[in-house]
């Protein structure tokens, strides 16, 4: 079973870092949160991948500022909410029939609203 959650954990991390790729070049695709959740499967499941992650010299500067608490750029969280809130606010209008589902995804939604908000805003100056 461990050996399965690492290999859907490696799978995971690998969709999640290609998104974030094509998130530097197409802008509905937030970068910074894509890769933190690449690096937060690959530390569960493979040093190896990890470690390349973090020191690769052009996407794991989006990882470092962030671990470095310089925070995420103000696109990012502005891409990130929107995403966020289209797909939360066309599941909860169009395909989920439940109130209390419902409200239990507005909620969720409001939660991950206030925490990307919280991040500092990283400004052009302050990247590495």
């Amino acid at each position: 079973m461990k050996q399965l959650t690492k290999l859907l954990l490696i799978i995971a991390g690998s969709i999640s870092l290609a998104l974030g790729l094509l998130g530097i070049i197409l802008p509905l695709l937030p970068t910074t949160p894509l890769l933190l959740l690449a690096a937060a499967c690959y530390v569960r499941s493979s040093n190896r991948l990890y470690e390349w992650l973090i020191t690769n010299r052009y996407f794991g500067s989006y990882i470092e500022n962030y671990r470095l608490g310089k925070g995420i750029p103000l696109k990012a969280k502005i891409i990130g909410v929107s995403v966020l809130w289209l797909s939360m606010g066309y599941t909860i209008l169009f395909v989920i029939p439940l109130i209390i589902v419902k409200l239990l995804l507005a909620c969720i939604a409001m939660f991950f609203s206030w925490f990307i908000l919280k991040q500092k805003t990283l400004h052009k100056t302050e990247r590495s």
